[in-house]
């Protein structure tokens, strides 16, 4: 299926920025729109790219951009809630939007990015309104594809560099959830399947979960990060009263580091239990060959190996 024009949807953000530099590469004229112009300092002078300053939230805005493309992906998603920024209206609201204006448009080719364990049933209120999220696109009669990746990793990612900061200043880190399994993935590899996706009609109507080759507890991975750091610092696991203490705690305090739905996610293990999915062709690289390049003591510093890195190159 030949791809002229695509709108990526949150595509200023962490994985939004590797899924357009890998569109760019294949050719394809990109809209992202975004609030404001400055967060997408880093796309902006990208060839064939295009930065709409709207709010994707309006009816009236939303259709416009979808009537001048022939796919769209969505790849907004939030980890906390705040203020007016809630799970309903990013994971439910929105992608519900995304599909009323496609089918108005008659714009079928759409793809969605979810989150492993998404379930309108699930133990969190992030995980019930990514469920809800999918439920609306998959109801949606387009020819939809949805992913479900793990935590994902990369150079800007929210995940291994928050640990690797808190084992440089704390001496001790009292660690909720840390038992909790993850498989990460890398953001690279997520954005390939992404681009791969679009010219692949057999992922029409289909589910992908994306994972990495390898399985980690939480307590492994921050004393990973620690390691790359020259930082290791001794890791207390919480049991589950202080664990919810713990949460209420920093979900309080500026920039929320854990919050309690955060805790109520981890209750359910973020591993794929599935081999990769063959249909994209590649092989998931693992954390241990990509993390010490953004986290290690040798990690690349020129503006120019950032960029590169970024592009997944």
């Amino acid at each position: 299926m030949a791809v002229e024009s695509v709108l990526i949807v949150g595509g200023s953000g962490f994985v939004g920025r590797h899924v357009v530099n890998r569109l760019v590469e294949d050719g394809h004229k990109v809209v992202v729109p975004t609030r404001r112009q400055s967060n997408a300092n880093e796309i902006k002078l990208l060839p064939t790219v295009s930065i709409v300053e709207c709010d994707v939230n309006r009816p009236p805005d939303l259709q416009r951009l979808v009537e001048r493309s022939t796919a769209v992906i969505n790849l907004v998603g939030i980890l906390n809630e705040s203020g007016s920024n809630t799970f309903a209206r990013a994971h439910v609201e929105l992608p519900r939007k995304l599909v009323a204006a496609c089918a108005a448009a008659r714009m079928r080719r759409f793809v969605h990015v979810s989150a492993l364990n998404a379930d309108p049933a699930g133990p969190s209120g992030y995980l019930r309104s990514k469920g809800e999220g999918e439920a609306a696109v998959s109801a949606s009669g387009l020819d939809w594809t949805i992913f479900q990746p793990s935590v994902i990793f990369g150079r800007e990612d929210d995940f291994l560099n928050r640990f690797a900061k808190l084992m440089r200043i704390l001496p001790l880190l009292p660690l909720a959830g840390a038992a909790a399994r993850f498989q990460p993935v890398y953001v690279g590899d997520v954005a390939e399947c992404i681009a791969r996706a679009l010219r692949l009609d057999a992922t029409f109507g289909r589910t992908y979960r994306v994972c990495g080759p390898e399985i980690y507890t939480l307590r492994d991975l921050v004393r990973y990060a620690g390691s790359l750091t020259g930082a290791s610092r001794p890791v207390l696991g919480l049991g589950p009263s202080l664990a919810r203490l713990q949460a209420w705690v920093l979900e309080h305090l500026p920039g929320a580091l854990l919050t309690r739905d955060n805790l109520d996610s981890m209750a359910k293990d973020s591993v794929c239990g599935c081999e990769f999915p063959a249909i994209f062709g590649i092989a998931p690289r693992a954390l241990e060959a990509v993390a010490p390049t953004y986290l290690g003591a040798a990690a690349l510093k020129s503006p120019y190996d950032r960029y590169r890195i970024r592009g997944g190159r």
